[in-house]
């Protein structure tokens, strides 16, 4: 029975990491049309960074899960643009539109989007089969 519980171990782990990535593609999707008066200022796309996570008896078990261990901006610098009549430009008419790349984003999504649905297939279908098991016992 361990053996099934470290499924249901790792597939939370699993699906708990693509929420997280889940999240940060929506911030930089939020965040997307944002400007800043300064580059300093200006939204830059951020990214969970995973870290494994070995079980104790991973010689035993060969398990091993991933979890977030920070979540870092992207060293992209944000577009200077030339808008003299917007509110937030600066005294030259330049203001700093968010390093977000949309398209990148929308590819993230649906990767990480893809791998939580596997993953949540994985859970059901070990319910799937923990259920037919008892039954034949019946």
């Amino acid at each position: 029975m361990s053996s099934i519980n470290n499924v249901y171990d790792v597939a939370a782990r699993s699906m708990s990491s693509q929420m997280t990535r889940l999240n940060t593609i929506a911030s930089n999707i939020a965040n997307a049309g944002s400007v800043s008066t300064t580059e300093d200022g200006a939204f830059r796309a951020i990214r969970p960074v995973f870290e494994i996570d070995y079980a104790a008896d991973v010689r035993e078990s060969g398990l091993s899960t991933t979890s977030v261990s920070d979540i870092v901006s992207l060293d992209r610098e944000p577009a200077k643009v030339f808008r003299p009549d917007h509110p937030l430009a600066n005294e030259d008419g330049f203001v700093y539109e968010a390093a977000v790349n949309v398209d990148e984003e929308m590819v993230e999504m649906t990767e990480a989007s893809r791998q939580y649905q596997n993953t949540l297939e994985v859970v059901s279908t070990l319910r799937t089969l923990m259920s037919r098991t008892v039954k034949m016992g019946q």
